[in-house]
């Protein structure tokens, strides 16, 4: 049989076991903690803990509680302050002007932790100083440029500061935890707030851990020493998607709002720093790519011809209503995702940067992709015209000592 024929083969047996759907639903680490009554936040002395809570609309248990309400209710424990990432606590904002508030139903201050300066995106280190011990509760998507992740290291940096423990209450990958693809990002690549945000420390785009498993790996690799205690899940196996937790999904963040956004992501994100329109205000982010300089029959056409594993291109024209290239008209691709377990979401972010280049050297602009990629060596690749599956290539040792250092802190 021909090669290709086999590997589409062994990817549909991979696919059929990685999409089976578990027989009892994840418990997630708030649910853990529950079931444990506690135990991990009280105080030895039998006083109240004065807990500052990282977390936002994802953060929930089994139940469909907060775990604002859980916190807020617990015995032995005082809810002091709750910290809202990117996006706000109810998840709804695209902006940098993010007030601080107080929660409605509890009456708890909310401090906001994303803003326009270095120091709106980090915890007050006088206000770290006044709690016990810090909770963190969020959910992530497993790509390296998801502010959570960076949000999650300032967190470790102040409890290791103020010498009190921070919880991080685990949650699955959605992407599963089975994958390690993308590029590797090269520390200290550029100095804006916004490069910074996104590359915390040196990981691949996907780099298939969780957010207890990425606090753990900040945590040792980042010297911090922060007395760290990760509640990890009950029930979640690595190569697990998120559809088959049994938990219930919830938009992490305005464009997220599928599985299938999040399987797309690590690739179609990478590109969306640049003078192209990625979906966003439309009804379908990251599945978009366009701009009005584009041809669709010819840009799609192309990419079908590179054969890219588990999607397909389709031409697409649409008006985004927001965003880059807001009330014009764009023209360009739809990608539909066929098989994502065959898919190497950032290795097709590289394949659409490559196209882009090619077919419109003088309307597309690559230079601003680095804020996203963080890695130099793969952009000149991709502006010398390399092709994309030798720069992947390239890449993959890289990959592998990642992989090597990754393994250290795997929980699942």
């Amino acid at each position: 049989m021909h090669r290709f024929g086999l590997l589409l083969i062994g990817y549909a047996l991979l696919g059929s076991l990685l999409c089976t759907a578990q027989e009892n639903p994840v418990k997630t680490g708030i649910d853990v903690l529950e079931e444990d009554n506690f135990a991990a936040l009280r105080r030895d002395d039998g006083g109240s803990s004065r807990i500052g809570l990282v977390t936002s609309h994802t953060g929930i248990d089994s139940a469909g509680r907060r775990t604002i309400d859980v916190l807020a209710h617990a015995p032995g424990i005082t809810l002091a302050a709750i910290f809202a990432p990117e996006h706000g606590l109810a998840g709804k904002l695209d902006t940098t002007e993010i007030a601080n508030g107080r929660d409605a139903a509890t009456g708890v201050p909310v401090y906001s932790v994303y803003g326009a300066t270095p120091a709106q995106r980090r915890p007050a280190p006088e206000l770290v100083k006044t709690l016990d011990a810090i909770v963190c509760d969020l959910q992530d998507i497993g790509v390296r440029f998801y502010t959570y992740e960076t949000t999650l290291g300032y967190f470790l940096e102040a409890a290791g500061q103020a010498r009190i423990p921070i919880f991080v209450l685990d949650r699955p990958n959605p992407a599963t935890g089975a994958y390690v693809q993308g590029p590797v990002s090269e520390p200290g690549l550029c100095a804006t707030v916004n490069c910074q945000f996104v590359n915390y420390r040196p990981l691949p785009v996907r780099h298939g851990m969780t957010m207890g498993e990425l606090a753990k790996l900040f945590n040792a690799e980042g010297r911090l020493e922060a007395r760290l205690t990760v509640i990890p899940m009950r029930g979640w196996k690595r190569a697990t998607w998120f559809d088959a937790t049994g938990l219930a999904w919830i938009d992490p963040s305005p464009n997220i709002r599928s599985l299938t956004a999040a399987t797309l992501y690590p690739g179609v994100g990478l590109i969306e720093g640049t003078n192209i329109s990625v979906g966003r205000g439309t009804d379908h982010p990251f599945a978009l790519v366009g701009a009005p300089w584009i041809e669709a029959r010819r840009l799609a056409g192309y990419l079908k011809r590179r054969a890219i594993a588990g999607v397909r291109f389709q031409r697409a024209t649409f008006r985004p209503a927001a965003s880059v290239y807001a009330n014009r008209r764009c023209n360009g691709i739809r990608i539909r995702v066929l098989d994502r377990n065959a898919l190497d979401a950032p290795e097709l972010g590289i394949e659409l940067a490559s196209a882009l280049h090619k077919l419109y050297p003088d309307q597309y602009k690559t230079e601003k992709m680095i804020d996203l990629l963080a890695n130099r060596s793969v952009l000149d690749a991709i502006v010398a015209g390399r092709d994309p599956r030798q720069i992947e290539q390239a890449y993959r040792d890289n990959v592998r000592r990642f992989e090597s250092i990754r393994q250290k802190y795997l929980i699942y």
